[in-house]
Formats: C-alpha cells, sequence, structure tokens
C-alpha cells in the first residue's frame, strides 16, 4: 500500500487541536448546563446512584461502589474527581442544598479533608429524589450513548428548580470560568413563579422575590445596592462579612468577648485556620491590643470563633481591624457563566429563569404526553375488557373451539371463524362480528377468570372512569400554556412547602470598616541582635544600664526611632525592611529577642547579611554597593524608600554577590559647564572627599578616588572597580577620608593606606609581595 504522506501547517494543526480540546473542557467537563444546573461529573454521580437504587429509605452502600459504577459506566475520567464531586455534593457547608447523604467523614467547615471512599458510604436524599430524578421513566430527556456506546445515560436531568441558582457554581474552563453563588431555594421558586406570571417582569421587580445571594455559611452580604446591577449583567462583587457577636461578661473573673458565629463563604476550608493566624499576628504586632486571647470553639453545632477582649476594649473599633485586615471581610467574584445550546454564555438571573421555565415546559410536554398515551392504551384495555365481560359465553366458545392461540385471537380481531367449532350457527354468526384492536385481543386472552366475578367487574368499570378522567386532564394539560403553568407552579409550590428553608444570609448596605489605629509613642529605642540572628529592641535606659555586655554579646547595636524601619541588605542583592515597631520590644536587657526571619521574608538558610541600618540613618545618604567581582556603583538612599517588604536593592550578573555596603559622603552638586553652542549649562557631578582601596584575595591593592565611582539607579549592575585576574575576586573594601591616617599589616608586611599610590578606577592594581 503506498504512502499517503499529508502535509500540513504545524501552528494551524496545533491551533485546531487546542480548539478543540477547549471546548470539550468547556462544554463537557468544567461548565453546568443551564437546564439542570450539573457538570457533567455530577449528573453522571447521581445518575449512577440512580441506578443502583440508592433511594433515601435504603440503606448506604460504599462511596468506592458509586465511583466504580459512574467511572466504569459513564465518566471515564480519574477516580479522585469523581469522588470529590460525591464529597461536595453532601456537604451542606458548600451546598445550598446537598444531594447526597454521606455516611461517615465527609469532611468538614474548616477544610479536612474526607477519608477515603472505601470507608465512607453514601445514598441519595429525598430531596434529590424527588426534585432531581423523578420522571426519567417518562421519557422527559434524551438519553445518549455512553463513552463506548454500551450503556446509556440521560443528556441533562429532569432537575424541577433552577439548580444553577439554588446550589451555585464553579469551575475554571479554558479562558473562562464560573462562579455563581448559592441562593434559598423558596426564594428562588417564588422568582419563578412571578416570572411564569408575567414574562416581562425585570431583573429589579424578581429581585423583590430573590433579594440576593442566601449562602450555607450565613454571614451578610454588605453591598446591596450593587445587586441589581450584578443580577442584570452576570457579572460583579458581592462584598462579604462574617457576623460578630458581643457577649460582655457575665460572672466575675470571666472577660467581655467578641464571638464569630458565621463566617463569609469564601472563608470556609483553610482559609478559618488562616483568620485565627492572621489574629494572632495582629496581636503579636500590636495592631490588635484589646485582644488577649483567641480559641476556635467550633463544633458540628455551627462556627464559634471566641475573641476574649481587655477591659473596657473598643469593640467598634476592633470589629473594623477585623474586616480591614483579616478575611471577615471577603469579596465573592460573580461571573454566572453556563452552558446554553451547547454554548458558554453569561446569564443574569432572568436569563437563567427563562431557560430554566423553558426546560420546564419541555419536560411537562414530554411528560404528560407520556402519561396521556399510556392512558389511551389503559383505556382501549379497559374498553376490550368490559366488552368482552358482556359476551363471554361467545370468548369461552371460541378459545374452545380454537386449535391454537393465533386461531382464537385472529377471530376476537377481525373476525375470521374458520376452522373453529361453534355450538350453533348463532353462535359462529356472532364472532363474525367481533372487531377488537391487538392490545384489546391480547388483554382479553391475557385475562383470568376471577376478573368475572361481579366486583371486580365494577372495579374494571371504576378503573375505566379514572383513566377516562385522567385522560381528560392531561388533554387539558397539554392543550393548554396556562393550564400547564398552573401544574408546574403548584408542583414548586409543593417542592417550596416541603424543603425550603429559612434565610441565613442577611443582605443589607453595610458601613464601610474604617480602622483608626491608636498611634504609638514615639521614643528613641536601641536595636540589638546577636549572632545567631536574634533581633529585639530595648529601651536606652536599659542600653545604657548594660552597655558593656550589650556590645560583647551583640554583633548589630544601633538606635532607631520606634517609627523607623530596618533595613537588611544580603548578598543575593535583596532589600528586605522590618518596621520596628514589629520587633519585639523589651525593657529587661536579659529578654530573648525573636529570629529576623520570622519578622519578614529574610531567609537566613538561602541569604547572607551584608549591610543592616536604620533606614532614617541612611536618609539622604549615597551607599557604595560592591560586588565579589568588581562592580561598583553609588546609589542614592531614596531608592530604597518603597512600601515594599522585599525589593531588590541591585542587579548582579550571573555569579556574582555583593560584598560590602558602604555609607559615603558623597553628594551630588551642580556645576557650570560650557555647551558646543556657546552657551552656559548646568552639569552634575558626584563631589566626595574619601578615596576607596580594593583588596583582592590575591593581594592585589588598588586606590582611587570616590568620585570615579558615578551614581547609578537600584536596578543598574553598576561599573567595573579593578580589572581582575582570572581566579581574582574582591576579597575587602577599605574607604579613606582625605587626611586620615591607615595602615594594616597584610601577610607580614605593613601597608600605609594614606602614601599608597593612587591611581583611576578599572585598573588593574598593585600585587603586594612579601
Amino acid at each position: 500500500m503506498a504512502e499517503n504522506i499529508v502535509k500540513t501547517e504545524y501552528s494551524e494543526l496545533m491551533q485546531k487541536s487546542y480548539i478543540d480540546y477547549s471546548m470539550s473542557v468547556i462544554t463537557a467537563r468544567a461548565l453546568p448546563d443551564v437546564r439542570d444546573g450539573l457538570k457533567p461529573v455530577q449528573r453522571r454521580v447521581l445518575y449512577a446512584m440512580d441506578q443502583l437504587g440508592l433511594n433515601y429509605d435504603k440503606p448506604h452502600r460504599k462511596s468506592a461502589r458509586i465511583v466504580g459504577d459512574a467511572m466504569g459506566k459513564y465518566h471515564p475520567h480519574g477516580d479522585s474527581s469523581i469522588y470529590e464531586t460525591l464529597v461536595v455534593m453532601s456537604q451542606d457547608f458548600k451546598k445550598g442544598m446537598a444531594l447526597v447523604d454521606g455516611h461517615g467523614n465527609f469532611g468538614s467547615i474548616e477544610g479536612d479533608g474526607a477519608a477515603a471512599m472505601r470507608y465512607t458510604e453514601a445514598k441519595l436524599k429525598k430531596f434529590t429524589q424527588d426534585v432531581y430524578l423523578a420522571d426519567l421513566d417518562k421519557d422527559v430527556v434524551d438519553f445518549i450513548p455512553n463513552f463506548d456506546e454500551t450503556e446509556k445515560e440521560p443528556a441533562v436531568l429532569p432537575v424541577r428548580v433552577p439548580n444553577l441558582l439554588v446550589n451555585g457554581a464553579d469551575g475554571i474552563a479554558v479562558g473562562m470560568t464560573t462562579n455563581i453563588p448559592t441562593h434559598n431555594l423558596g426564594e428562588v421558586i417564588d422568582a419563578v413563579c412571578a416570572y411564569m406570571d408575567n414574562v416581562n417582569i425585570t431583573t429589579q421587580e424578581l429581585m423583590q422575590y430573590c433579594p440576593g445571594p442566601d449562602f450555607p455559611t450565613g454571614g451578610l452580604v454588605v453591598n446591596k445596592s450593587e445587586l441589581p446591577a450584578i443580577y442584570e449583567t452576570g457579572t460583579g462583587k458581592i462584598k462579604l462579612r462574617g457576623k460578630v457577636v458581643f457577649e460582655p461578661a457575665q460572672k466575675r473573673g470571666e472577660k467581655d468577648k467578641l464571638v464569630i458565629t458565621e463566617i463569609p463563604y469564601t472563608m470556609i476550608g483553610a482559609n478559618i485556620g488562616k483568620f485565627i493566624s492572621d489574629v494572632v499576628e495582629l496581636i503579636e504586632s500590636k495592631k490588635a491590643t484589646d485582644i488577649v486571647d483567641i480559641s476556635n470553639e467550633s463544633s458540628k453545632e455551627g462556627i464559634r470563633i471566641v475573641l476574649e477582649l481587655k477591659k473596657n476594649a473598643d469593640v467598634e473599633n476592633l470589629k473594623n481591624l477585623l474586616y480591614k485586615k483579616t478575611k471577615l471581610e471577603d469579596t465573592f467574584g460573580v461571573n454566572m457563566l453556563a452552558i446554553v445550546d451547547g454554548r458558554p454564555e453569561t446569564l443574569g438571573i432572568k436569563k437563567i429563569i427563562e431557560h430554566h421555565i423553558n426546560f420546564q415546559y419541555e419536560i411537562a410536554t414530554r411528560k404528560y404526553t407520556t402519561l396521556l398515551n399510556k392512558e389511551l392504551a389503559n383505556k382501549e384495555i379497559k374498553e376490550g375488557l368490559i366488552r368482552a365481560c358482556d359476551i363471554i359465553d361467545l370468548i369461552i366458545e371460541i378459545l374452545r373451539g380454537s386449535t391454537n392461540l393465533k386461531m382464537a385471537k385472529e377471530c376476537l380481531m377481525t373476525g375470521n371463524a374458520e376452522g373453529i367449532k361453534f355450538k350453533s350457527e348463532a353462535s359462529k354468526k356472532q364472532a363474525s362480528q367481533l372487531d377488537f384492536t391487538e392490545r384489546q385481543a391480547s388483554a382479553i386472552l391475557e385475562m383470568r377468570l376471577y376478573k368475572l366475578i361481579g366486583l371486580e367487574i365494577l372495579a374494571l368499570q371504576k378503573e375505566y372512569d379514572e383513566a377516562c378522567k385522567k385522560i381528560a386532564r392531561y388533554e387539558k394539560i397539554l392543550g393548554s400554556r396556562k393550564e400547564m403553568a398552573k401544574v408546574i407552579k403548584e408542583d414548586l409550590m409543593k417542592i417550596k412547602k416541603e424543603y425550603s428553608v429559612g434565610r441565613r444570609t442577611v443582605i443589607e448596605d453595610g458601613k464601610e470598616a474604617v480602622f483608626i489605629e491608636k498611634k504609638i509613642p514615639e521614643q528613641e529605642v536601641m536595636f540589638i541582635m546577636d549572632r545567631f540572628g536574634y533581633a529585639k529592641t530595648i529601651d536606652m535606659a536599659a542600653y545604657e544600664r548594660n552597655k558593656e555586655a550589650v556590645h560583647n554579646e551583640y554583633k548589630y547595636i544601633f538606635s532607631c526611632m520606634n517609627t523607623d524601619k530596618i533595613c537588611i541588605f544580603t548578598d543575593n542583592g535583596m532589600l528586605h525592611q522590618i518596621k520596628v515597631k514589629d520587633i519585639p520590644f523589651s525593657t529587661k536587657f536579659r529578654d530573648k529577642g525573636t529570629p529576623i526571619d520570622n519578622l519578614g521574608n529574610y531567609d537566613s538558610s538561602g541569604e547572607r547579611i551584608i549591610y543592616l541600618c536604620a533606614s532614617e540613618r541612611i536618609r539622604q545618604k549615597r551607599l557604595l554597593f560592591v560586588t565579589k567581582l568588581g562592580m561598583m556603583k553609588l546609589v542614592d538612599t531614596s531608592e530604597f524608600d518603597v512600601m515594599k517588604k522585599t525589593v531588590a536593592s541591585t542587579k548582579l550578573t550571573d555569579g556574582d554577590e555583593l560584598i560590602g555596603i558602604y555609607e559615603t559622603d558623597a553628594r551630588t552638586e551642580v556645576l557650570s559647564k560650557f555647551n558646543y553652542d556657546g552657551t552656559v549649562g548646568e552639569e552634575e557631578v558626584v563631589s566626595s572627599d574619601q578615596n576607596i582601596i580594593l583588596q583582592t584575595a590575591n593581594g592585589v591593592f588598588l586606590k582611587f578616588p570616590l568620585t570615579d565611582v558615578p551614581q547609578k539607579k537600584k536596578n543598574a549592575v553598576g561599573v567595573r572597580g579593578i580589572k581582575l585576574g582570572s581566579d581574582d575576586y574582591i576579597e575587602d573594601v577599605y574607604i579613606l577620608t582625605n587626611g586620615d591616617e591607615l595602615s594594616m599589616d597584610y601577610k607580614g608586611k605593613m601597608l600605609d593606606f594614606g602614601k599608597m599610590k593612587m591611581a583611576h578606577r578599572d585598573t588593574k592594581g598593585t600585587k603586594v609581595r612579601r
């Protein structure tokens, strides 16, 4: 067979493949269908449970069995994603209405994971059976082949309430996400009925019935005025707050308490622990000085996070602090994206309800058409049986005279009496006039003799009358949209009566949380840090009393104001800033400090401190940066006046590192200069009375004026200070002010830096030999 090579542009192939993949993820994985509000995996898990017969009144079944059936028959993907879906549908703190009745450890609101699926059990909730899976046997939805065409699965479940609103949805597709909040079942049903009464109803009018989201965790929505725009467009941000209750002390020895009884929906999971750690951080940083202790007393009964307060604490200010600095106030990003007719579409609340109602009319039409056809067939059979009872003697004569079932059935349907033995010609003549339908003939032949009892005949007549009534009712419903709407609303009201619960989330226009931070009295303190990285600040009196011990035991010692910041420059070119007020303060010299790693982003395991100072001390100064490979520059300290805790203090080339940062007397002076056109202009130059001496590892020294080093920005590499040998690097740097006398013993030879020959930057220097 000859090869057939098809040449394709690679970019076109990739584009087509990626688009196909994207659409598969969007339509068949990540986004819910607007009709039943379910993603494919949720729909398949519920259908698999229904097929397993896991009804609410039956025993629980192992979750592993449910996951296995769903994966093997309908959802050929990872078992972990299927089990996670099952778990979430059972968690009443995530769903407005839980759909699965879980038995065992199905996780907690604080983020604890569910037990493995081999340990847990599950079955359907009664609500799920009545509202999500009812009428599947009445041909109300289309069934499609599964992935290997060995089974059939519903394309959509006949959900009778707008599940997209009731249980919300979240999912990440390719290039798009959906995030729909949960709503109150009763309110949503009221909104659906209002729309059915008036299709021209506005979003604002719909919100009189469904005023906003209703989260299972309760809490408060505090931007009520913004909700109409969010529900009109389907996008926006809902501002959430937890519910905080003040509990005054009841008896002596007790403390006043602030108790968080409801949390924002966005806080569920690990964010509860994050909230507690954030409060602890506020206490340690002395921003929440009114809080004495915090404890989590949450249980199955609900959330209860207790903050014990100092006497006469400013409760309102403390609430505002929690709203401002923690996740107790958060935003829920709304994006009501769902699959509509096979395509993703962002929908407002009115559109969601409109699509749901259209789906309900479709379901109702198919349901009552199926029921009508069933009752018409039932009526036909009952008519035949009643008529047969009137001529039962003739039918018995036909049966006794026939040689087989086919002959008897043909006689009942067409009156063909050939081959049948009758007692008289009159009977044969009467038999020739029979014209039962095939369905009626089959029912007659299958009828048992006890049906000939008088009471049974009366019951047969009664069943016939009931079938006629049902047919009339079904025809009336199918013949009038108004009647069908009435039936749909009646069903919705029954669901509301049986399953609706009260609203949990309060909706209001809350005041902006304004926290007034208490100003700490400004004072001078002494920053001290030992060689192990333990830092603290002490008051000046304690320093003066223990001056000798401080200088013997600590590596970094300098004074600063408690409103200042500590600057930590490290060998990898980073600058870390820590507020002095965040460093533990003590009036006792012997109190242990705190590792400086714990106070900021500095990591002692991966960085080495090159220079440490108070930001106020170096204000309006120039710092000299010197790297191991000889790069140098002067940087104005205003470059480091930034809000971020960590920034790059300089740019380093590969394999280079900072070896020193030095304060200098360098200053910028403006000098007059003559331009080429003869005019007089101005020029900025660096002025200094200092000289630099660079020492390399191989004993090369180079002395040159500081003015040779240009001033650069912090993100610049700098200029070369010395031409290094192939295996050489800068080992030390000395700064000498004119007139200073400085000498050193280098490998047994005395060097007088004052008499050392002055050279220029970026030269080779002089090697000192023994």
